[in-house]
């Protein structure tokens, strides 16, 4: 059963092996400051943007070509009354071929409506996931600060 979340999702003519790829390469697309791995199962990368947010991610499924989930162990969002809304939430990328396209669905399970940080969270990861993402899915290259 799946969890509400924020969900996106868009379609690339690379293959499901190269869309995999470049969500594993963490640092090429997510803006901010990044401690760790996330190219494995069980790896753990925390994550830090200026003094806003800082949170830790566990990958928790890692399967090439299908899917990446990283749950929220830990988090510090400043700008919310309760910083910690994300802790126990999950980062979802379902990958699919569709046709002669791949197509990467995005979903943040629990990162809900009724969070506070539910509408600049959302807006960040539309920015990151259907610019910054898919720009590095389709050009190989890493991606400039998308909040700079």
């Amino acid at each position: 059963m799946k969890k509400d979340g924020f969900t996106t999702s868009f379609m690339v003519d690379q293959t499901p092996n190269e869309v995999f790829t470049a969500i594993n390469n963490v640092r090429g697309w997510w803006s901010g400051e990044i401690d760790g791995d996330a190219d494995r199962p069980g790896a753990e990368f925390i994550y830090h943007y200026k003094d806003m947010h800082r949170s830790t991610q566990q990958v928790t499924e890692f399967a090439p070509g299908k899917k990446v989930v990283w749950h929220v162990t830990d988090a510090q969002l400043t700008f919310a009354k309760d910083k910690t809304e994300w802790i126990g939430t999950d980062i979802v990328f379902e990958i699919a071929k569709q046709g002669d396209k791949t197509e990467l669905r995005f979903t943040h399970e629990g990162l809900v409506p009724a969070f506070e940080c539910y509408g600049g969270c959302s807006g960040a990861w539309g920015a990151l996931v259907e610019g910054n993402l898919r720009n590095l899915i389709t050009t190989g290259k890493n991606q400039p600060d998308a909040f700079a």
